[in-house]
């Protein structure tokens, strides 16, 4: 009786957050995984970290090293940027090479790559240019391959998955519209069931889509719209909900080819309109049987899928910004030392380089998690909202340190684009405000706690037995817990039981602590503010950043642990701890001073904020680890490539460099890491030098006014000279910005002069005459 009166007093007063079909759609797709550990208060490390880590097998790395390469290669990302024109011989290479085939069986004519392979690739294409991974990534994401090999009919994947395969058909995936955002159900297009004079099924389509990544250039749509029956021909009544279908190219009635023009690096995205569109009915994913189903389809791809294609792309920019920042502070040098030694740049460059490593770590931990049939919504709305955030967070940082060699554009411009480009990722597959208000908690709140979809199910369902069931184990997992959540706070973490790990084992017991501190606060909100949760945004968004930043925290260490704890990472993963620990701290002061105007949240605003403040999870510790970890990306070895990762970089060749006339066709990427290995053979001659300046063998001045004087004293050799010689050299084209004429900067042959100026008032210049560039002056390194 006791528990029948709770129930309805539950069901009277809409205590736990009321779910929508299409939310549970959502709610039932997929697999709960490490965030249901967080989630109980007490996660088990050994467990996680003893869960399969994905490596590429030898098919997977021959083609990455090969024909991936190979396309870089070929494609100049500049001019490809400048143009946006992909080459057809990049576009014949990538069909003949099985480009747009990854996810599509070998039985099909396609590649079969694992996750971890398609997110690999991804990740090194979207750092080379942004145009071209779309090529590759549409066609390996959710859409017509994908949606067509879990759903479709035998007759579908005969037909469609070869010539996907093949890449006769580009797809693209039409679901935006202007109104139907990230609340993709409220989708405004409309399908009408009808039979035409032959008695055959068909569908009158009108719909308005935008946003669509390669609409302007795609030849199949995998459309979204809604569904109506008004005969009720299915028998599914008239409101059929939301389809998928195959629309192709050059139906009457569609309109397609116009482009949008996205922020950064131009990639193919436009708007697709269709007025009367009639297709047939056997066109539907699945067929008619799979009418009404679209959702559910999407959300089960979804579930896995946002861990895939935008993290990819996030971890390729924080890639890039590594490999920049580091080369670029090396080289580059003012108050007579690189700027690299600089305590200030060094903060950015730590940053930069442990953000890098943690993004691989949750990279490789969640495609791992895939290839190892996990479907984790919840982890893979954190991906996406997180790691892209990170990114554009990192490509600032590599901004910083590149100052006006980021600013000025052109192809010698090595970061600057893919800053422009990083509120692209931010904003699709649900903008990530979005993401981190709503669903990441509105779903993992209910999801991925041990009692909470039981209990709202039954409540639901009015099922006493269940919910009485779930309800007791709720009661006792809150004791327990709570116990927990003292213990760990009277021992900041020191009682939690956690694998033991070299360097790395405080971190692990705090984020025990963590978790409990996260599983009690979850309790409480789904107690005493239940149902309205939806409404508050604020209190949901800070839950998600602690949740959040505790699964990277561990996806960390599980990169180390996988790789065989290598001694010279732990001060990278002890970086990595200390900043993600400090974003919880931050998230649960949030918590805690916005829980609700109820006892429970006074006490928390006064009492319990006092606590969290006296007691924080860290401490500002986090300079100490900043020297070590800028240098791991400001000098060449197995720790730089590990960070950079599967990063496409061009071969560099010194010696060809000693060429004047190649040096100045030599632009952008390969010119700094000519120069960023050139400064570093020179490294042991400029301490020669300076070891001589310090013992007054040799007069004060810079490094390379006193070479000559240390070669005639035979301090150094004259190998050595050449070195010095052309570390300065390679040096000083790198750190070069592009310069343009004002042909070329206003794309006008005709003018001389900026117009609306008269050339005869500019001083020293004749009239009608362009302006000499002004000679490059000679950097002197010291």
């Amino acid at each position: 009786m006791v528990f029948k009166a709770i129930m309805n007093g539950l069901i009277k007063a809409k205590a736990m957050p009321q779910i929508s079909p299409t939310e549970r759609q959502a709610l039932e797709a997929g697999t709960v995984w490490i965030d249901g550990q967080v989630f109980s208060g007490k996660p088990d490390f050994a467990k996680m970290f003893s869960e399969p880590y994905a490596k590429l097998n030898k098919r997977e790395r021959d083609f990455i090293d090969g024909p991936v390469k190979n396309l870089c290669d070929m494609v100049d990302s500049y001019e490809l940027a400048r143009t946006r024109i992909v080459p057809k011989q990049a576009i014949d290479y990538m069909k003949s090479q099985g480009f747009f085939s990854f996810l599509i069986p070998q039985s099909y004519g396609g590649q079969e790559f694992s996750v971890n392979a398609i997110s690999t690739i991804m990740a090194m294409l979207s750092a080379h240019s942004p145009l071209l991974s779309t090529f590759v990534v549409i066609p390996n994401s959710l859409g017509a391959a994908e949606l067509l090999k879990h759903y479709g009919k035998q007759s579908q994947k005969d037909h469609y998955l070869p010539r996907l395969a093949s890449g006769e058909y580009l797809p693209c995936f039409g679901l935006t519209e202007p109104t139907a955002g990230s609340d993709a159900a409220s989708i405004l297009a409309r399908g009408v069931l009808f039979k035409n004079a032959e008695g055959k099924l068909q569908i009158k389509l009108n719909f308005r889509k935008r946003y669509i990544t390669l609409a302007p250039v795609a030849n199949l749509i995998s459309l979204a719209f809604k569904l109506q029956d008004p005969d009720n021909l299915l028998g599914k009544g008239s409101d059929v909900g939301i389809t998928v279908a195959l629309v192709h190219r050059g139906t009457p009635g569609l309109e397609m080819g116009k482009h949008h023009q996205p922020i950064g690096d131009a990639f193919y995205n436009g708007p697709i309109v269709g007025k009367d569109v009639v297709i047939d009915a056997d066109e539907i994913i699945g067929g008619v049987e799979c009418a009404g189903q679209g959702w559910r389809m999407l959300m089960e791809q979804l579930a896995g899928g946002r861990a895939v294609s935008l993290p990819a792309g996030a971890v390729g920019g924080v890639r890039a910004a590594a490999a920049a920042a580091g080369a670029y502070a090396r080289v580059r040098q003012q108050f007579g030392m690189p700027i690299a030694e600089m305590e200030g740049i060094q903060e950015k460059l730590a940053e930069i380089a442990a953000m890098a490593y943690l993004a691989e770590g949750a990279r490789v931990y969640a495609v791992s998690a895939l290839d190892n049939d996990e479907q984790p919504p919840v982890v893979s709305a954190v991906w996406k909202a997180y790691l892209t955030e990170l990114s554009r967070v990192q490509a600032t940082n590599a901004m910083d340190v590149m100052a006006g060699a980021g600013v000025m554009q052109g192809p010698n411009n090595i970061i600057g684009r893919g800053y422009c480009s990083a509120p692209v990722a931010i904003t699709v597959e649900g903008a990530n405000i979005m993401t981190r208000s709503l669903i990441t908690f509105g779903q993992g709140a209910v999801r991925c706690h041990p009692y909470a979809f039981k209990i709202a199910n039954a409540l639901e369902a009015n099922d006493l037995p269940t919910f009485s069931s779930a309800l007791k184990g709720w009661i006792g997992h809150m004791v327990v817990n709570t116990g927990r959540l003292i213990g760990l706070t009277a021992t900041r973490g020191y009682l939690a039981s956690v694998p033991k790990i070299d360097g790395v084992t405080p971190y692990l017991r705090k984020l025990a602590w963590t978790s409990s501190r996260y599983a009690y606060l979850t309790d409480m909100a789904l107690l005493t503010v239940g149902g309205k949760l939806k409404a508050r945004q604020q209190l949901t968004g800070h839950f998600a950043d602690a949740l959040g930043w505790q699964l990277l925290a561990i996806s960390t260490v599980r990169r180390y642990v996988a790789e065989g704890e290598q001694r010279e990472d732990l001060p990278l993963v002890q970086y990595a701890c200390e900043y993600a620990l400090e974003k919880i701290q931050k998230a649960f002061e949030s918590i805690y001073a916005n829980f609700g105007k109820n006892p429970l949240g006074l006490w928390m605003r006064t009492v319990g904020y006092l606590g969290l403040r006296l007691n924080p999870l860290v401490g500002s510790t986090r300079d100490r680890l900043v020297p070590v970890v800028a240098k791991t990306i400001t000098k060449s070895g197995a720790q730089m490539d590990r960070i950079a990762g599967d990063l496409y970089l061009p071969k560099v060749n010194l010696a060809e460099l000693d060429n004047d006339e190649v040096l100045a066709n030599t632009t952008g990427v390969k010119r700094l890491l000519a120069a960023f290995e050139a400064v570093q053979a020179a490294e042991g001659v400029q301490r020669k030098i300076m070891a001589a300046r310090r013992a007054k063998q040799l007069e004060k001045g810079s490094v390379q006014e006193l070479a000559d004087a240390a070669l005639a004293k035979g301090i150094i050799t004259a190998d050595d000279k050449k070195l010095l010689d052309r570390a300065n050299r390679i040096s000083l084209e790198a750190i070069m910005v592009d310069e343009f004429t004002p042909q070329e900067f206003f794309g006008d042959d005709s003018i001389t002069y900026a117009p609306g100026f008269d050339s005869a008032n500019l001083p020293n210049v004749p009239h009608g005459a362009v302006a000499q560039p002004v000679e490059r002056l000679k950097v002197v390194n010291s």
